[in-house]
């Protein structure tokens, strides 16, 4: 596959648009959460202010009272043509997607179609926290396959949790998430490859939640699950939420490879009438004309990520950090501070500043934190001062 670079918009960096005292005019959960002496770094929430597209387009229709029930296949239209300029893949087919509320219900949809109660669905920690919640409420039971020291899927771990998740006759899912949530680790065409031939040796059927899809670091190239060879029985869903900072706006898509038709064929009709159809306006008009705008954005987390990197060298130098390849979420091991499994709560107590706390993303988690750096230099700079501060 060949895929455009990052490239220069000319759109000024998103990250830098909005201050403090305006942000905390947000009724959102991440800055709602904790009172205001807080600096939320937590929750993946961006501040940012919406794409120029997107705010035409959900006003326009807000104008036209277009506010009733989702229809048409617009949003996977450009989802397809998004994913063939910016990824070079061509395969995804309009008619094997289905929209769904969001990537989790759809997650939770996809599970359903595809295993019993009781199965068990393979997971990567440390990984979104939500996984786990989500998995058991469906009355489906976590596998772990917990990542390398490395931070990367660990094969030989994979297969030997595919080896026992079917081992009692049953049926099996393995929850991919792509690129990696929190260690911002985008997985190889390679290593997705080797994954398809173990899910197909096993019988084991893969939904990778690729949420975090156009998010990736300069130079690394993402690559859709069902691009690769033998992933052919897959599910992805995907959205244009994290990247555009579009989570209040509901809509996603489930997308099937070719074996999977027939499971997507399954899926409830009602599932269809869960999604926003202003939310559908808002990622369809993302994918069709926000790219200058994240491209910009683009350009702005990798400046953040070399000013973390910076800034921990300089306050935190016992911290950890491998800069991620994708998100804006930075995975920080913090067990060389002596604070304890859950640094987080440290952090928040003493230096007033909210991250998410590893033990919540399951084994791997514990002395960890995760920091959201999708804010502005100055916003990362005082946080990471207020980590340091936690320790004096």
């Amino acid at each position: 596959m060949t895929r455009i670079p990052h490239e220069s918009s000319g759109e000024p960096n998103p990250l830098r648009a909005l201050t403090l005292d305006r942000l905390r005019l947000r009724t959102s959960m991440k800055w709602r959460t904790y009172p205001d002496d807080v600096l939320p770094l937590w929750v993946a929430e961006m501040d940012v202010p919406l794409a120029e597209p997107v705010v035409r387009a959900v006003g326009d229709a807000l104008a036209l009272g277009d506010t009733g029930y989702a229809a048409g296949t617009g949003y996977a239209e450009a989802l397809a043509a998004f994913a063939a300029k910016r990824w070079g893949w061509h395969g995804l087919a309009v008619e094997r997607t289905a929209i769904v509320p969001d990537v989790m219900l759809g997650v939770v949809e996809m599970l359903r179609l595809v295993t019993g109660p009781g199965d068990p669905v393979v997971v990567n920690p440390p990984v979104y926290p939500p996984f786990f919640p989500f998995v058991e409420h469906l009355d489906r039971r976590i596998a772990e396959a917990p990542l390398g020291a490395d931070g990367r899927l660990d094969l030989d771990v994979l297969e030997a949790a595919y080896r026992r998740a079917v081992a009692g006759g049953g049926r099996a899912a393995h929850l991919l998430c792509s690129p990696h949530n929190p260690t911002g680790t985008v997985h190889t065409a390679g290593e997705l490859a080797a994954v398809a031939a173990l899910a197909d040796r096993y019988g084991v059927r893969v939904v990778a939640d690729e949420i975090h899809a156009p998010l990736t670091a300069g130079g690394v190239d993402f690559v859709p699950y069902l691009s690769v060879p033998g992933a052919d029985s897959g599910l992805s869903l995907m959205s244009a939420s994290k990247a555009w900072n579009l989570a209040g706006l509901k809509a996603a898509l489930a997308v099937a490879g070719p074996a999977a038709e027939a499971d997507l064929a399954l899926l409830p009709e009602e599932v269809g009438d869960g999604p926003s159809h202003v939310g559908v306006i808002a990622h369809t008009a993302a994918l069709r004309e926000g790219s200058a705008w994240l491209d910009a954005l683009l350009g702005g987390l990798d400046d953040n990520r070399r000013l973390l990197a910076a800034l921990l060298a300089d306050e935190l130098p016992g911290v950890v950090h491998r800069p991620g390849e994708a998100t804006y979420l930075a995975w920080l091991d913090c067990r060389a501070l002596d604070l304890g499994d859950d640094p987080a709560r440290v952090f928040l107590e003493r230096g007033r500043v909210a991250l998410s706390p590893g033990p919540q993303f399951g084994t791997g988690g514990a002395g960890h934190v995760r920091l959201n750096l999708a804010t502005s230099p100055e916003i990362l700079t005082e946080g990471v001062r207020r980590m340091a501060s936690a320790l004096r």
